[in-house]
């Protein structure tokens, strides 16, 4: 296929894994780098072969670049998808999709207008961990799968992050944070989410930085960073969520288990691509199961192929706008939830992507 050529917005730390992958994948060109300091997209631009150093109106108005990589902060998601749909390009955003659901509807609803493709990450789901999960799931190796629980616990990101306030404003917070990961996994192994509830709190009105750069400065906290949310899938399966940066001791939980009428499942942290898959059959111990599935390494960018193949052989791209949605209105639905004391229906559905190619492996 002739290769769909491609343009970054927002050449901040996350840009660099991107720089470095989309060079590899043969089913797009990188041509392009933005961002609102036009130094930094020349940084980048030279460190990684990247033919052109745009500023972004420059990037939206080349007419060769077919997908638009937002990588900006959270809260620019939206305006620079916008801005990228309305200059007729496809868009990849990293996650959350947006920030609130009203963005979120404007995003989708001017692509679908436009007859547009949005993809966002996490990406993740794409990876070999995952995948041989679901394949366990769809082959029958746990039976009927009833339940499954997930656990992103921590102390928080002052004592790492050189630049943290952000993770406790709104729109951060551990939910919004890692919670698309963990969620894009249960909607990938399990389907669309019928209905969601939970409780939220901020356990600590303000922390103080401990990292370098801005140790000393205390951040007063918008967002809860403890929460605790059940979902109800059209399944029938019932989940448990939680998230937190409050653990200063940290965990020992699993990052996911899943169980079902025959067996368990140990699936690995969905932040990463590869990782250890354990299953239990009844009445059995526990056994590591071989991936059956390629792209075990950092492959970011995946997401972004995977939507260029799909423009130019047609079908849906599996990290699609739909599910990134999904997933950010049950976010919001478990905040919702606890503010007012009940359940959550959700608005929105989505279909399961599709099942990435299986490698010829073997069960240990």
């Amino acid at each position: 296929m002739k290769p769909v050529k491609v343009g970054i917005i927002g050449c901040g730390n996350i840009s660099r894994i991107y720089f470095a992958n989309l060079k590899k994948y043969p089913e797009v060109e990188l041509v392009a780098a933005a961002d609102i300091d036009i130094e930094r997209a020349k940084e980048r631009a030279a460190e990684y072969g990247v033919p052109h150093a745009y500023t972004v109106e420059q990037l939206l108005a080349d007419p060769e670049i077919e997908i638009v990589v937002n990588l900006t902060i959270p809260k620019a998601h939206a305006s620079v998808c916008l801005q990228a749909l309305e200059a007729g390009k496809h868009v990849y955003v990293e996650k959350p999709i947006v920030v609130t659901r009203e963005e979120g509807k404007q995003v989708l609803e001017l692509a679908a207008a436009k007859g547009l493709r949005v993809a966002s990450a996490p990406e993740t789901f794409l990876g070999g961990g995952i995948q041989t999960c679901r394949k366990l799931i769809d082959d029958g190796a746990i039976g009927q799968p009833v339940s499954a629980t997930g656990f992103m616990i921590g102390g928080g990101h002052e004592s790492w992050h050189p630049d943290p306030e952000f993770y406790y404003e709104i729109g951060g917070g551990p939910m919004f944070d890692m919670g698309p990961y963990y969620l894009t996994a249960f909607v990938t192994l399990f389907g669309p989410i019928a209905r969601v509830t939970g409780s939220a709190r901020i356990s600590y009105p303000e922390r103080t930085i401990t990292s370098e750069k801005k140790r000393g400065k205390t951040i007063v906290v918008e967002t809860p960073t403890n929460i605790s949310g059940v979902l109800d899938f059209e399944n029938g399966l019932i989940a448990t969520l939680i998230t937190s940066f409050d653990a200063k001791g940290g965990t020992s939980l699993p990052n996911i288990e899943v169980h079902g009428s025959a067996g368990s499942l140990l699936v690995p942290d969905p932040n990463g691509f590869g990782g250890t898959v354990k299953l239990r059959r009844a009445g059995g111990d526990w056994e590591e199961i071989e991936l059956t599935h390629g792209y075990t390494d950092n492959n970011r960018g995946i997401g972004v192929a995977d939507m260029a193949r799909a423009i130019r052989e047609g079908g849906q791209h599996r990290a699609n706008g739909e599910m990134a949605y999904h997933v950010l209105e049950a976010m919001h639905g478990i905040h919702d939830a606890s503010r007012d004391g009940k359940h959550y229906v959700m608005e929105s559905t989505c279909s399961r992507p599709e099942p990435m190619p299986a490698l010829e492996t073997q069960s240990k």
